[in-house]
């Protein structure tokens, strides 16, 4: 019986052999540019050169989409999944989210 909070795409088959399969080797790929994304992110908050700002946010932002597609890629085979958010925990989020924008100044274009 399928979970029925589950999304995902019908997997696609792959050896399962003690060696790495092309979904152990996307998978490898796709943890490791979530951490560089992770450990780009911080080193853009401290970053205090201009110049080299710029770049680093230019290699932070090829490493974004390097990230993106290998998660489309591994959802696209079957190999990534996601729970479906329930309707009453979206709407505490969205309650609870909602609030915060009356703590901004007035005047601050908060939608």
């Amino acid at each position: 019986m399928p979970n029925e909070n589950k999304v995902q795409n019908p997997e696609s088959p792959v050896a399962k052999t003690p060696q790495m399969n092309d979904r152990d080797f996307i998978n490898d790929m796709l943890t490791t540019e979530k951490y560089f994304c992770n450990s780009l992110s911080v080193t853009l908050h401290e970053m205090s050169n201009q110049a080299l700002f710029q770049d680093i946010f230019s290699i932070s932002k090829e490493n974004q989409e390097m990230q993106r597609e290998l998660f489309n890629l591994m959802f696209e085979k079957g190999w990534y999944s996601l729970e479906k958010a329930q309707a009453t925990s979206l709407s505490q989020s969205y309650q609870q989210f909602s609030g915060y924008k009356n703590q901004f100044p007035a005047g601050t274009n908060i939608q």
